[in-house]
């Protein structure tokens, strides 16, 4: 894999920005219900749980597991013209999943189960959530 990939960038403002900006301090957030303690993803106004309205952002430990993924070769960005495209489970609840990209890795020693952890492409202000194969 080379380069770094050109990316089209998610707002920094708005009921979003917290996820989006929470890396600068190497800690990845979702929302969470002050009523029933389940993490919600993606961010919503609401908890899909207990119908909660009381939420805010929490840190994760940054922790999963790769629930599944597919290897892109489609050269979209102009730079790299293979890079990895995962499913990742947040250790913290099940179910609780992130659509990212698989990175530090060669795409034939990436496998579904493979304990990762989070590392974040620095876009000040944007921060956006990768994977990396977890030290065993």
């Amino acid at each position: 894999m080379q380069g770094r990939v050109r990316r089209v960038l998610p707002p920094a403002e708005g009921p979003t920005a917290f996820f989006w900006t929470s890396g600068g301090d190497g800690r990845l957030r979702f929302l969470r219900c002050r009523a029933c303690s389940y993490f919600i993803h993606p961010p919503t106004s609401f908890c899909p749980q207990c119908h909660g309205r009381a939420t805010g952002p929490e840190a994760v430990r940054g922790t999963g597991t790769l629930y599944s993924f597919t290897v892109n070769h489609q050269a979209w960005d102009g730079i790299g013209d293979v890079y990895l495209i995962g499913v990742v489970e947040i250790d913290e609840q099940p179910g609780l999943r992130l659509l990212t990209n698989i990175v530090g890795v060669e795409p034939e020693k990436v496998s579904i189960g493979m304990p990762v952890e989070v590392v974040f492409e620095d876009h000040d202000p944007i921060y956006l959530p990768l994977f990396r194969p977890a030290p065993a």
